[in-house]
């Protein structure tokens, strides 16, 4: 299959699968006009980057485990770690998530005098402080922790 044709098919954009290929991601061959010709397995190889990455993985990552002329040697340790790192993510979302309806559905009469409520903005801040992301409150932008120091 031509480059275009991979494109149709994946819906991936032309000027990606070259970047891809640059990575070693896939792999092509080219025809005597210079056209890249690539085998019909790189579909695969395409779900299976499509996958890697809506799992969070980055490129990199993904390239570790990928080969464009062999099947792919999967990182479990990787996995496991990333599905620990997207559970941790579900969790700390399920709580902010009960907290923010209870915020909506509090019957005190403000929410400064709410303990539920104050808790979720100490707890909130917190964590964001140690994870270096609170955002400038002049700009909305995240910055580190060692750009907040100076």
């Amino acid at each position: 299959m031509d480059i275009s044709e991979v494109a149709r098919r994946t819906g991936v954009p032309a000027s990606t699968l070259r970047f891809y290929e640059k990575k070693g991601l896939i792999s092509a061959t080219r025809s005597a006009g210079q056209r890249r010709q690539f085998a019909p397995s790189v579909l695969d190889q395409l779900g299976l980057i499509a996958l890697g990455q809506a799992g969070g993985l980055s490129l990199d990552e993904i390239g570790t485990m990928l080969s464009p002329s062999s099947a792919p040697q999967v990182d479990r340790e990787l996995l496991i770690a990333k599905a620990d790192e997207i559970d941790a993510t579900i969790k700390r979302l399920r709580a902010m998530s009960e907290g923010l309806r209870h915020a909506a559905e509090c019957p005190a009469p403000s929410h400064a005098q709410c303990p539920t409520f104050q808790r979720l903005i100490k707890v909130t801040a917190a964590a964001r402080w140690k994870q270096g992301r609170m955002a400038d409150p002049a700009t909305g932008t995240q910055r580190s922790n060692a750009m907040r120091r100076r």
